[in-house]
């Protein structure tokens, strides 16, 4: 069993790039066809295509998106080797639909078509016909970490930090979750991943979260969130091996900088986060801490791992992130969302668009008694830019400071200093 973060897709990519200017050049407004023969009508717009009953009886949204990225890289020490693969790549490369029976059914599903091991992301049926309850079945996200739980659409950065390497993400399971006014609470009972032959053949974990907003504002524009998230994992003992590793905090990097190698007597795998969250208009403060413990089998010592990171963000010509209590599927609660652009703001209407500032510091430490993992600290610096709506331009540098896995790098140095340079084009609809 191994978590970690996968190397770059190599897709054509000129077929993306010629996608995002065909979608681009899409008409700003709305565009509405003629009621059908049931009263049905079709509407495409930034939401993407829209097909919607009479009375609400049902209604389908097909949506994508589509991110490109590129960039450049330099390592310090000689004998390294290749540090970027390829200077430009596929990052994601989704359609999603989305079908709403009355209003108490809603079912989800996402395909990634740069990613060949994993292309079925949300794969899940929601029924919602409880008072503020949603229980959902499927191939969903499991309920843990603020930073995995917000849209790949709508994160600071092009990448999650360091500490994202020990979030489970999607997996196959069950889920109940409920909320008041500020407080949410969910709870989960999940297998394997759906793109897996074997489901049941992953272990089975527990995962639960809970947030509270002590002070939410009207709009969702202001904010205090705290939250605290728990998951255990039992391990099949077939001797498979358990993993954990994580790269710079770019797509593009070739080699991984931290990994702990295969630990083959890994029984079970448990963790705690703890997630927080200021928010004043434009401004964002936010951070998490994961401590992640490997149980082991034959009556061997657990061990200890553990990641974290503080960031900021700044919207100098734009309102804050709205924060939305519930979601609209599935276990994504108490997160943050994207980045309006005003129609004033837009490219298209004679605007700047809209401009966000990012910094984050971020580390993992993948070393404990006999697993020297590496150690891993990184600094990120990003500017968004938001020229119309479902567009966003991403510009970050990363220097990243490791005290490298000899066993993943075979790298005769005891540090290693990185540069990163990575842009995104991504278009959502």
């Amino acid at each position: 069993m191994s978590h970690r973060k996968r190397p770059p897709s190599r897709p054509s990519w000129p077929i993306a790039v010629l996608l995002l200017a065909c979608c681009a050049s899409l008409p700003a407004g709305a565009v509405e066809g003629p009621p059908g023969p049931f009263g049905e009508t079709l509407t495409i717009d930034e939401k993407g295509i829209t097909l919607k009953f009479p009375d609400d009886a049902a209604t389908l949204r097909i949506g994508g998106r589509l991110q490109l990225d590129f960039g450049t890289g330099r390592v310090q020490q000689r004998g390294f080797g290749t540090v970027f693969d390829t200077p430009i790549a596929v990052r994601r490369s989704w359609i999603e639909s989305y079908l709403t029976l009355g209003k108490e059914l809603e079912l989800a599903f996402q395909y990634d078509f740069a990613e060949p091991n994993r292309p079925i992301n949300d794969a899940v049926v929601a029924y919602k016909g409880f008072q503020n309850v949603i229980v959902a079945i499927g191939n969903m996200k499991e309920p843990f970490s603020l930073d995995q739980l917000i849209s790949d659409n709508n994160t600071l950065f092009t990448e999650r930090s360091l500490a994202d390497a020990f979030a489970p993400a999607r997996n196959f399971g069950f889920a109940i979750g409920t909320h008041g006014e500020r407080w949410t609470a969910v709870t989960s009972v999940f297998g394997g991943n759906i793109n897996n032959a074997a489901i049941g053949d992953q272990g089975v974990a527990s995962t639960t979260r809970l947030t509270y907003a002590p002070y939410l504002s009207q709009d969702g524009n202001d904010v205090l969130h705290v939250g605290v998230a728990g998951s255990y994992r039992s391990l099949p003992n077939d001797g498979s091996a358990l993993t954990l590793s994580s790269r710079s905090e770019a797509f593009l990097f070739a080699r991984q900088f931290v990994n702990t190698g295969a630990i083959r007597d890994a029984a079970s795998i448990g963790r705690i986060g703890l997630e927080a969250a200021w928010q004043a208009g434009p401004f964002r403060l936010q951070a998490e801490y994961i401590l992640t413990e490997i149980g082991r089998s034959g009556g061997a010592p657990s061990l200890s791992f553990q990641g974290g990171y503080i960031q900021a963000g700044l919207l100098l010509n734009g309102k804050g992130r709205r924060y939305a209590i519930a979601p609209k599927y599935a276990t994504e609660y108490a997160v943050f969302g994207g980045v309006e652009v005003e129609e004033a703001q837009r490219v298209s209407r004679g605007g700047t668009g809209v401009f966000e500032l990012g910094l984050r510091y971020s580390a993992i430490d993948l070393e404990d008694r006999a697993i020297r993992g590496g150690i891993e600290q990184d600094f990120t610096a990003g500017v968004n830019w938001y020229p119309d709506r479902n567009i966003r331009f991403v510009f970050d540098y990363v220097r990243s400071h490791t005290s490298p896995s000899p066993a993943s790098l075979n790298f005769n140095r005891r540090t290693i200093d990185a540069d990163a340079f990575i842009g995104r084009a991504q278009l959502y609809w």
